[in-house]
């Protein structure tokens, strides 16, 4: 399994989104969470599931939220 580096701002965004949803709704922004804490495992399991979008970066687009998570794969 791959190790995943989670910057610092990727973080904030996260984290102050999670809080939006959650003043929307209660409930949504645990909801928004676990779909990103899901699909890190994903990508962490078998980071080359998705494709890439441009250069060597890939995206993963939660479900159910307009996010998308970005990534690079260092071997």
């Amino acid at each position: 399994m791959y190790k995943a580096i989670i910057l610092p701002l990727a973080k904030k965004d996260i984290r102050e989104a999670a809080l939006w949803y959650e003043g929307k709704q209660t409930g949504l922004g645990k909801r928004f969470a676990k779909q990103i804490r899901e699909n890190i495992t994903l990508i962490k399991k078998n980071p080359k599931v998705f494709n890439n979008r441009y250069d060597n970066v890939r995206t993963a687009v939660l479900k159910a939220f307009p996010f998308m998570l970005h990534y690079t794969i260092d071997e």
